[in-house]
């Protein structure tokens, strides 16, 4: 298999890398960090429900499972630095239109639109990019380092998010009016659109050279990749182990309403919650990447599905009430921990279940258009128990889901890790 760091200096590797890094998790900042650090703001800025919201993230999951599947042969046809950075300045345009505080149909559009630019013309691209930067021998590696890297970002932008509402806040932050917190609000908003516009930038510089060698024929496009992935035993497994670490994703976003609703953090340290999950992701990727590439993906993979399935059944169990905050912190560290290192590890798979590397925008798509439906059905889920059951209840049965489907994933990435050891 062709390896992209062949071609570069070490200081080309690691500024290719970083700007993947960047890239991978700037284009996200406006559709998925804001209301995941901001929940309760933005739902009282915008005025909507969670169940409303929940809706706007189900268009762009729709829009999302459209366009994966023909995002995945674009990318193994066409320059992942063009596609990258003109999605980037896109979703970037996007946030400026968020900054006028839209309608929930305006809302709607906007989401519908995110999910274009951000899957569309640049999901199958970075993913295809990343396992070329870590050739046959250090995919963990280059999936940690990605995702780990993307959390360090996440995290650092999102904490620098909340310092920068609580500055436009006043002192006493439970006297603010609706006004001054929508002032706030904006502000953030513009913070992540700049990032955004300035990462496209960066991915334009970074990657200069074209990731496709001609001499290379596992790297060339070939027709029929759509088909070759499809018969492929683990590439379905990979994807339902793809759909459990995400709903375990999607679920981290209810951390901040819990912490505000169910242990009576104020706004401020309910946002703080999330960005305490949030800088969990750097070192839970990293690590289960490095530790991937020694003891197996497919072992690594198993055991943070069973730490997130149990650290889900205790928030289920109701074990938390105002107060009893240190247990609370242990358990999230240590669930965050475990979905965050799922996210480091699932696209590895893709090596460890021998997918060719020139089919690998098809088997990205493939995975993604399976793996990635609870951008569908988890926000309208998640929106329907907690307006349904409000306070503790609400959040329990959420988190009864992600223990669920914890499990499930477990089965199946047992079931993978039997296919790949007779493949050995």
């Amino acid at each position: 298999m062709h390896d992209i760091k062949r071609e570069l200096s070490p200081a080309g590797q690691s500024t290719a890398m970083f700007s993947l890094i960047v890239a991978g998790e700037a284009v996200f900042f406006l559709p998925f960090v804001l209301p995941r650090v901001f929940r309760p703001t933005l739902l009282d800025v915008f005025d909507v429900t969670n169940l409303q919201l929940g809706i706007a993230f189900s268009v762009y999951g729709v829009v999302a499972m459209l366009a994966y599947f023909p995002g995945g042969p674009l990318a193994d046809r066409f320059s992942a630095r063009k596609m990258m950075a003109f999605a980037l300045v896109a979703t970037s345009i996007g946030g400026l239109a968020l900054a006028t505080i839209p309608s929930l149909a305006g809302l709607r559009v906007l989401y519908g639109f995110w999910g274009i630019t951000t899957i569309l013309l640049f999901w199958a691209p970075l993913i295809r990019a990343t396992r070329e930067w870590g050739g046959a021998k250090l995919p963990g590696r280059a999936f940690g380092i990605l995702d780990g890297g993307r959390g360090l970002v996440a995290a650092a932008i999102g904490s620098s998010a909340v310092a920068l509402f609580s500055f436009f806040m006043p002192a006493e932050v439970q006297n603010a009016t609706l006004e001054q917190r929508a002032d706030a609000f904006r502000q953030v908003i513009f913070l992540f659109s700049g990032i955004t516009f300035a990462a496209a930038i960066f991915v334009w510089f970074a990657l200069t050279r074209s990731s496709k060698r001609s001499d290379d024929s596992q790297s060339k496009y070939e027709p029929g990749g759509v088909g070759r992935v499809l018969r492929m035993p683990t590439v379905w497994l990979q994807a339902i182990v793809v759909v459990c670490a995400y709903v375990g994703y999607k679920g981290l976003d209810d951390v901040s309403l819990y912490a505000h609703e169910v242990l009576d953090f104020d706004e401020v340290r309910a946002a703080k919650v999330g960005t305490l999950s949030m800088w969990v992701r750097p070192f839970s990727a990293i690590g289960a990447g490095l530790l991937a590439d020694r003891f197996g993906v497919a072992r690594l993979t198993m055991l943070s599905l069973l730490v997130f399935g149990i650290g889900s059944a205790v928030i289920a169990a109701g074990a938390f009430h105002p107060g009893v905050t240190v247990f609370f912190f242990a358990t999230l560290i240590t669930t965050s921990a475990a979905v965050f290192a799922l996210r480091g590890l699932y696209f590895a798979m893709m090596e460890a279940g021998r997918v060719p590397f020139g089919d690998t925008g098809s088997a990205v798509g493939i995975v993604s258009v399976i793996g990635y439906t609870p951008d569908v059905f988890m926000g309208p889920l998640m929106g329907v128990l907690l307006d349904t059951w409000p306070g503790e209840l609400g959040h329990q049965y959420v988190f009864a889901v992600l223990a669920i489907c914890a499990m499930i994933g477990l089965l199946a990435s047992i079931l993978f890790w039997h296919i790949v050891r007779r493949q050995v």
